[in-house]
Formats: C-alpha cells, sequence, structure tokens
C-alpha cells in the first residue's frame, strides 16, 4: 500500500467510525462504563501482603479491588521465584509466630497441618511454585461475589487532596480507569501509591541488591558441588565475566537432578524505570554467566541446560512510609511490645551489600543481629497525612536496620492481613482507618486465627 493509499484508508475509516460504520458500540459503551470504578477496598499490589489483605477483607465482608501488574498473585514467591516461607516460625525453637493467613497458605500447600504449632525448619519451602499460583487463584475466586481481581493492571497516578486519596489511575486492557475507594491499601512494595498521594516516606541513596532467582536442569549432587560453584565463579568475576554475586547458594529444591540458585547480585534504584529495567537485563546476563561457567568448570553440570530465570529481578529495599511510628532495631533486638501489635516478625536483620560476599548472603553473622520473635505495631501500618491509606509489607514504616527483617514473605502477609482487616473494619464503621484503634484490629485478627504471637 502506497503513502497515499494509507492516507486514503485513514480518512476513510476515520469518516466510517464517525458513521458507526467500523466499530462495536456495545463494546465501545461497556468500555467507557469501566473507565470508572468504585469500591469499599481497593488493594494495590498482589504480592505477600496484597494477597493477604484481600483475601482478609473479602472474608470480613467488605467489597474489595485487588490490582496487581502480574498475570497472577503471589509477587515474590511466583513472580520472583522465592519459594520460602521467610518469618513463619522462630529459628531456635521452630515455633510457628505467624498464624492466620500465612499458616493457612503453608498448609495448603502441603507443608504443615493446618495448626501446626512448629514447623521442621524455620523456613520452609513450599513444593511447587506454579500450584502456589493456582492456590491462590482458587482462594481468590472463592470471594468473587465482593473481590474483584485485575491482573495485569499497573498503578499509574494517584488523585488527593484534603488529606485523602480521591481516585487511584489504572492502566490494562481497557484502557486507563480512574478506581474510587473508601480505603486504599498500598501493598505495591515501593510505597507507590502512598508517596504519589503525598504521604512522606524515605529511601537510602543506596539500596540493598536486587536479585534474579533461576534453576538449571540435570545436575549431579556431588560431595564438592558447593565448592566446585564457588570456584567456578570466582573465575568467571576475575576473567570479567560476572560483575558481583554472593553464595552462591545450590538448593536441590524441586527435583533429584534440578538445582535453585540464589547468586546474582544487581545494585540498582528500583523505583527509577530506566534503572530496574537495566537490573533485569543484567540480572538476565548474571544468571546465564554463572551457568556457563558452571557448565564449563564444573563436572557436575557437564550435562545440564538452564531451565528457567523467574520473570521479575527481586526487590528488597526502596521506599518506605514514615508513619505514625517508625519501627526501629531496638524494637526488634530488645523484643519491645505494643498495646497495638498486629503481627509478629523474626527473621534476623538481613541487609545485603552491593558487592560480592562469597559463600553468604551478607557480610557480617546472622547470628548477631537476630532478635527473638517480636511485634509490629498497627501504627507502623499509618502514613501521615493521608487519612484513607494503610501501608503494608516490605514498605510499611521502619527503619533501614528494622526493614532489613521486617520486608520478608511471611511478615508481609501477616502485615497485610492485618491491613484488610482493619481497611474492613473502617469501612463497615464508616470511619478513617488512622481512627481505628489498634488493639480493635488485633482483637479481630485474633478472632480469625490470626494477629501476633502469643505464648501458649
Amino acid at each position: 500500500m502506497s503513502f497515499s493509499d494509507r492516507r486514503n484508508f485513514v480518512k476513510f475509516s476515520a469518516a466510517a467510525i464517525a458513521a458507526g460504520a467500523i466499530g462495536n458500540s456495545k463494546a465501545d459503551s461497556l468500555r467507557s462504563d469501566r473507565r470508572k470504578l468504585s469500591t469499599g477496598i481497593l488493594i494495590c499490589g498482589g504480592g505477600c501482603a496484597g494477597t493477604a489483605a484481600a483475601l482478609a477483607a473479602a472474608r470480613s465482608g467488605a467489597k474489595v479491588i485487588l490490582v496487581e501488574k502480574a498475570p497472577f498473585a503471589g509477587g515474590i514467591i511466583t513472580s520472583v521465584g522465592l519459594p520460602y516461607f521467610d518469618g513463619i516460625a522462630d529459628i531456635k525453637t521452630k515455633r510457628v509466630v505467624v498464624k492466620g493467613i500465612a499458616l493457612e497458605l503453608l498448609s495448603k500447600s502441603g507443608v504443615c497441618a493446618a495448626d501446626a504449632k512448629t514447623v521442621k525448619i524455620h523456613n520452609p519451602t513450599i513444593p511447587n511454585t506454579f500450584e502456589f499460583k493456582i492456590l491462590l487463584d482458587r482462594l481468590l475466586q472463592e470471594r468473587k461475589e465482593n473481590l474483584t481481581v485485575l491482573f495485569n493492571t499497573m498503578v499509574c497516578g494517584v488523585h488527593s487532596d484534603g488529606g485523602r486519596i480521591r481516585s487511584v489511575t489504572v492502566a490494562n486492557k481497557d484502557g486507563l480507569t480512574e478506581i474510587e475507594a473508601k480505603t486504599v491499601i498500598d501493598c505495591s512494595g515501593d510505597a507507590d501509591v502512598a508517596a504519589w498521594a503525598g504521604a512522606p516516606f524515605e529511601q537510602n541513596k543506596e539500596v540493598q541488591p536486587l536479585t534474579l532467582h533461576f534453576r538449571i536442569g540435570h545436575v549431579k549432587s556431588t560431595a564438592t558441588l558447593g565448592k566446585d560453584c564457588k570456584e567456578a565463579l570466582a573465575k568467571a568475576q576475575a576473567a570479567g565475566e560476572l560483575p558481583h554475586y554472593y553464595g552462591p547458594g545450590i538448593m536441590f529444591l524441586f527435583g533429584k537432578d534440578e538445582i535453585y540458585v540464589h547468586g546474582v547480585r544487581v545494585p540498582a534504584d528500583p523505583t527509577n524505570a530506566a534503572d530496574l529495567s537495566r537490573a533485569e537485563m543484567q540480572g538476565r546476563a548474571d544468571a546465564h554467566a554463572m551457568f556457563r561457567a558452571w557448565k564449563r568448570d564444573v563436572p557436575a553440570f557437564s550435562e545440564s541446560y538452564f531451565l528457567e530465570a523467574y520473570p521479575w529481578i527481586g526487590v528488597r529495599e526502596s521506599r518506605r512510609i514514615t508513619g505514625q511510628y517508625v519501627l526501629n532495631e531496638d524494637d526488634l533486638m530488645k523484643g519491645n511490645r505494643f498495646d497495638d501489635a498486629i503481627a509478629t516478625g523474626c527473621w534476623y536483620l538481613d541487609l545485603h551489600p552491593n558487592k560480592t560476599t562469597v559463600g553468604s548472603a551478607n557480610d557480617f553473622a546472622p547470628e548477631k543481629v537476630q532478635p527473638a520473635p517480636y511485634d509490629i505495631p498497627y501504627r507502623s501500618l499509618l502514613p501521615q497525612k493521608i487519612e484513607n491509606l494503610l501501608v503494608a509489607g516490605r514498605c510499611h514504616s521502619a527503619t533501614r536496620g528494622a526493614h532489613a527483617s521486617t520486608r520478608v514473605t511471611v511478615t508481609a502477609m501477616a502485615m497485610g492481613e492485618a491491613a484488610g482487616v482493619a481497611a474492613s473494619m473502617a469501612v463497615k464503621g464508616n470511619t478513617s482507618v488512622q481512627e481505628i484503634d489498634g488493639q480493635r484490629v488485633r482483637e479481630a485478627l485474633e478472632k480469625v486465627g490470626g494477629g501476633p504471637f502469643t505464648e501458649g
């Protein structure tokens, strides 16, 4: 088709559309209707925190919309591929300190009993991350009467004034849609909604590095595999083939001849779109560089093949809101108690440096920063300046050191469940989440088997 033909075709098409000859008026009408939605609770992000928040709020009877940029829920477990339920149990006693939805998910994954008091290891793994997606799909669909799930949906704007979020703009196959909600829960991980709404937040100039997880098939298990893998990566780095790495963690989690690898380390700013894109590309390059080094230099990999790298690089740290209370390292290490405690954490202060660390994830001894199970107060989920917003997951209000512990999977689920219950209470009572008493949230959580750990 020539340029002239294309120009005439465009003119004809425009005229035909205007005349109604081309297009589906019913579909156009539906699309227009979908450009504005309203709900009691809007949850932005369907990762560990957001999924728990959605289930908790919907089970409380509230009308809920959950938006998630991936085509499935689960966040770091499904999009990044981390199968660990970090934070479910005390490292010393293996006592389960987070129950509620987190324990339900672990149990329904076949790892433990529904009423388990202890687990075999303090950070158990689920057996299959794809089956975990299916589990979450089923649980979300069970609440379809009052829970609308929008996958493949990006939060791209926030309209706030007078200390309230008036609407959140999302983008998906329906185009741009404005969602109005009485209460919004930011489970984005990066505090996108809170930051764009004008809530105060912190972000260190240098944040923890990002990690892409990957799997390699047909690897032989040998007595010297860990040592051989370390030596091969040191050689690859010396040759300029690999900028940074850690460990590496080589684990036969999913099959007798299939390894799951922790090892990629990419310094980046995950709140900067261009830098995040660079990090994704660097992560894939580094994962394949590790595979090539092992294939070349480690006999156990002689017949191996690269199975997959998970779709997203994993983010440990970015923005943290400055909330009504800022949880700090002393609170964790001294075991400070809070009347408004709504969750329990127990992970060590897990800070990854932006450099190579051989044989370990950290450049310090983890046991020196290992707290006993500690309280997380409701006030750390409440941002300043925005009255109808809760924040749950790794972007809640904490210092960088405290956040290094609270950021993990199960602790995020516990905060998400608390946020979902609190938001439902606020909507039902026609009040603000800022006015809800944290002790009432705690009591409501206890009634459904959640909330902070108590002895007995």
